[in-house]
């Protein structure tokens, strides 16, 4: 029996050591790895909010996997950022940073919000839709924060990333109109009876709409903006609703072109409806418990009567 012990003590003596081994072996080799740089866009450029302190810039550096070593471009969003792409108040506090990484992958816009907690009215699908609007079709944003905010200077950092990266510049016009709809869509999130996710599955649905039909007048805008609402079974005030005809009727003047993006912009349906029906899902189970702790009170009363 002692023997026996013997042999199964050497045997997983060994077993961790050849373990112990091959952990040291790999990590040596991650630590002699370095990131590769891509010759065709540049380096990623990381834009961080001037309002966050050295320690909250830390942290974001953290959010986003901007490590000591990492190989990239940092800017900083000012006041006059701000002012000049998104036509901001010159006094707000930016915080909301991103990492942007420009690719061509075929995978389209793909955001990632590294603290969603803190960003409080833009969602992942509003940054793509504006993104997809202003002629950003292909890139992997990465978005922080580490106080709640709106998060708008982050996509103040994504247009100056852009202009300040190799290769083609944003059109101005076209980023002008982007953030007239994000305005247009955070506004709407506020209104009762809408949310974050009615307001992306709205405009969404009409850029899919726009794809489909090309639509070639004013009028024509004005039908695909009012048969999507009834479609979708929203109801908004005649001023808001003009706003969305005043938008897509500039997106049509600038000849924004969907056809180009109309895959993504499925994918940003199908994971506004997945939100909406997780959100009904909830809801649904909610009332099934509120149901049955007022059908067990109603029995309690039933036995006391």
């Amino acid at each position: 029996m002692k023997k026996k012990s013997r042999v199964l003590t050497i045997i997983t003596t060994i077993t961790l050591l050849f373990s112990l081994q091959t952990t040291v072996f790999a990590s040596t080799g991650s630590a002699d790895s370095e990131e590769s740089i891509n010759e065709k866009y540049g380096l990623p450029i990381v834009s961080y909010g001037e309002a966050l302190s050295s320690s909250q810039k830390e942290e974001t550096k953290k959010l986003l996997g901007v490590k000591e070593n990492s190989k990239v471009e940092e800017i900083i969003i000012t006041a006059d950022d701000i002012v000049h792409y998104i036509k901001g108040d010159p006094r707000s506090n930016m915080y909301s940073s991103a990492k942007i990484t420009r690719t061509d992958t075929g995978k389209g816009v793909i955001i990632n919000q590294m603290t969603p907690e803190n960003i409080t009215e833009v969602t992942d699908e509003m940054y793509a839709n504006a993104l997809l609007t202003a002629g950003i079709e292909e890139a992997i944003v990465d978005i922080a924060s580490p106080v709640k905010v709106s998060g708008h200077s982050a996509l103040v950092g994504i247009y100056k990333a852009y202009d300040q990266g190799e290769g083609e510049k944003l059109d101005e016009e076209r980023t002008e109109v982007a953030n007239e709809e994000l305005s247009i869509a955070t506004n709407l999130a506020k209104k009762e009876g809408m949310d974050q996710e009615k307001v992306t599955e709205l405009l969404t649905e009409i850029k899919k709409e726009i794809a489909e039909q090309n639509p070639a007048t004013k009028e024509d805008i004005q039908q695909i903006v009012d048969e999507q609402m009834q479609k979708l079974e929203i109801q908004l005030s005649e001023e808001d609703r003009k706003l969305l005809y005043d938008l897509f009727e500039k997106m049509r003047e600038l000849n924004i072109n969907f056809d180009n993006v109309k895959s993504q912009l499925e994918d940003l349906a199908n994971s506004v409806q997945e939100k909406i029906s997780e959100a009904v899902g909830d809801k649904g189970f909610l009332q099934a418990v509120s149901d049955f702790f007022k059908n067990l009170i109603d029995s309690i009363k039933g036995i006391f009567s």
